[in-house]
């Protein structure tokens, strides 16, 4: 998630919630094929939703194979460990920097920066949880929304996004998986320029939360 590591670099000393950061959000690298490409464990889900397409796949989203990769951020943008971690690790230090100059930002909403060393024209970084690190079912369907959005007004075919809230904001996966889901599936009635929403997922379980998702809302 995009949290600020517990220490003294932005200003901020170890809080109470140094303890839970680091059991939640210590780096998990994924393992990356040869090829560089995303890489993929289990078939991946594929539904039309009008002139949008929906995957769902299981991977790392800073190898994914699309215009742009979204980071779970909080408010002020600093760039901590789990997804924004491996987002920065893998783009550079401009990538955090040019956030962090755009923030604090609302929550729910998003803004995009440079992708730096990343082959992607952008990082966009949705707000999904403030400075108490929580989030909710409002939340994180507003930030898919604004994601989405910004995308769009882009002018990009395709975006990647992650599980939104489910690390250290505490956001029940099944629940992040209907409420993302029925996100894409309302904003392809109106999606103009952007053609694949890329939902990646961390580990067996999430991808399955996913797929259970879209096979609710859309039928199997």
């Amino acid at each position: 998630m995009g949290v600020p590591a517990p220490d003294s670099k932005h200003g901020r000393q170890p809080g109470p919630w140094s303890a839970a950061y680091e059991s939640v959000c210590k780096p998990r690298l994924f393992r990356r094929r040869s090829t560089g490409r995303l890489g993929l464990r289990r078939e991946p889900v594929r539904r039309e939703i009008g002139s949008l397409v929906l995957e769902i796949v299981e991977g790392d989203v800073t190898e994914a194979d699309t215009d742009a990769i979204v980071n779970a951020a909080n408010d002020h943008l600093w760039m901590g460990a789990g997804v924004a971690g491996a987002i920065k690790r893998a783009g550079g230090p401009e990538v955090e920097r040019e956030a962090v100059a755009k923030g604090p930002i609302p929550v729910g909403t998003a803004v995009e920066t440079t992708a730096g060393d990343l082959p992607h024209k952008y990082v966009i970084h949705g707000a999904v949880m403030g400075q108490d690190l929580r989030t909710d079912a409002g939340l994180v369907a507003d930030t898919t929304r604004s994601c989405l959005e910004l995308a769009d007004r882009l002018g990009l075919e395709s975006v990647a996004l992650p599980a939104f809230g489910t690390g250290v904001g505490g956001f029940p996966i099944d629940d992040c998986a209907t409420t993302m889901v029925r996100q894409v599936v309302d904003f392809a009635t109106h999606a103009q320029s952007l053609r694949r929403a890329v939902l990646v997922l961390f580990g067996d379980q999430a991808f399955l939360a996913f797929r259970r998702a879209a096979n609710a809302a859309l039928g199997t």
